[in-house]
């Protein structure tokens, strides 16, 4: 059974940074996709930034390129999402999706996501 666990939200200000770490369990294969997602009230789900784990592949949405940056712990498999310079329009439940596809900010790419956690950056 996969499972993915998002963790690390919470409520700051603008200019602010968090991380956010991201653990997938019960894959099978080790070469995947890691996508990192939000949903804020009143919009549709957007992609933020993915990875491949085996291959040196990163794509970030062009809001976000320059303050975010993906990465993984090739020791343990967390994924991490730096999040610098927060800006409230980054407001928005984040979450963390697994698939076995390549990288892609394409939310039916990927088959297995965590439960979200919310990130709220007040002005």
């Amino acid at each position: 059974q996969v499972q993915v666990v998002e963790s690390g939200g919470g409520l700051v200000h603008t200019g602010d940074s968090l991380r956010l770490s991201c653990t997938v369990s019960g894959l099978t294969v080790d070469d995947y996709a890691v996508g990192w997602f939000r949903l804020a009230p009143g919009k549709e789900r957007e992609g933020v930034s993915c990875l491949s784990t085996r291959r040196y592949t990163r794509y970030y949405r062009p809001s976000v390129k320059g303050r975010f940056t993906i990465s993984r712990d090739n020791a343990t498999g967390t994924v991490y999402l730096q999040m610098d310079n927060l800006k409230p329009e980054d407001t928005a439940v984040y979450y963390c999706a697994a698939g076995e596809g390549v990288a892609i900010l394409v939310d039916s790419f990927y088959e297995y996501w965590g439960q979200g956690t919310q990130v709220t950056v007040s002005s």
